[in-house]
């Protein structure tokens, strides 16, 4: 089934699965993605049509678009999970290995006692470049081998340092300490100016957690509220006058109550994604990290929305009487 699919998006998403560190055959993976997004989009599609929310093709299609959504999401937060574990613990890695070079230990040899186990990712890829430089392999080939399989821009710009410094005969220990040192500094850094910026994600999470549900639970009620009262009144209203015109007349709504909270639900959960994703950014410097935030904002927002209509219906409802 995977073969319906172009042969760049094969390639691409076979690199993603190298990069997210999943261990599996990308075509059967991609074959099993596609195949349960069809079974699930068939199955949810006939039980919304069979309650009357949505008809089967457009249920079918939207539960599908979900669920591939839903595995690509999986795989891009899996990719920046371990790219973040790799540049966290680069420092503390590079330091090991020029301690080890300065002990007196060859490179490669060096590079194998530095593979500790708490390293994660990286000391799988450190162990690989060890044993490839102790069969004869190119330390600089070996090296640039691992940005193909940790997606990383920092990463990659100190593997590049490292290769152009090999190949202009510099001393190693040296740009390895001077590098574990800047990257120490950047990450402080980078901490800083995330603890300055709090204020903002917070803000963008209350408002959209906290004040736009009750607003939109407010908005519904009132519409109960204008309704009920121009039918009463227009019902009141004498329909027979004969001569004499009377300047007032009440007419039913085109907005209803249903239409306000469909519409509060829609924008909440656009709102939940968007600003996720601006959190992310704001605090993470990239909007793939907010995802992790939609999962407590969307349910939070919904049931805000839904408790802060249940409690104006309740203590307030007296007055639709």
């Amino acid at each position: 089934m995977a073969r319906f699919f172009p042969r760049k998006v094969r390639q691409k998403f076979s690199q993603l699965l190298v990069y997210a560190g999943i261990n599996l055959e990308p075509i059967r993976f991609l074959g099993f993605i596609l195949a349960f997004g069809l079974i699930f989009g068939l199955l949810l599609g006939y039980i919304l049509n069979s309650l009357k929310i949505l008809p089967f093709i457009l249920g079918f299609i939207v539960s599908f678009i979900l669920v591939e959504l839903a595995f690509y999401l999986r795989i891009l937060l899996l990719v920046d999970s371990k790219a973040k574990f790799a540049e966290d613990v680069l420092p503390d890695a590079l330091q090991l290995m020029s301690s080890n070079m300065r002990a007196g230990l060859t490179t490669d040899k060096a590079l194998l006692l530095a593979a500790r186990p708490e390293f994660g990712p990286l000391a799988y890829e450190i162990k690989r470049i060890g044993r490839e430089t102790m069969t004869g392999g190119d330390l600089s080939v070996a090296l640039m081998k691992t940005t193909k399989r940790i997606k990383s821009e920092n990463l990659k710009k100190t593997i590049d340092l490292i290769v152009n410094s090999i190949k202009s005969g510099g001393k190693l220990a040296d740009l390895l300490d001077q590098t574990a040192s800047d990257l120490r500094e950047q990450q402080m850094i980078q901490r800083e100016i995330s603890a300055g910026v709090l204020m903002y994600a917070l803000f963008i999470f209350i408002a959209i957690g906290m004040g736009a549900p009750l607003l939109f639970a407010m908005s519904s009620f009132l519409v109960k509220i204008l309704v009920k009262m121009s039918t009463m009144i227009g019902a009141q209203l004498p329909t027979d006058t004969g001569d004499i015109k009377i300047p007032i007349s009440m007419t039913t709504s085109g907005i209803s109550p249903e239409f306000i909270e469909l519409f509060a639900v829609v924008s909440l959960t656009i709102s939940s994604v968007f600003g996720s994703l601006i959190i992310g950014l704001i605090l993470k410097g990239n909007a793939r990290s907010g995802i992790k935030y939609l999962l407590i904002l969307l349910p939070m927002s919904i049931a805000l929305f839904f408790l802060g209509s249940y409690a104006m219906n309740t203590f307030l409802g007296g007055m639709m009487k």
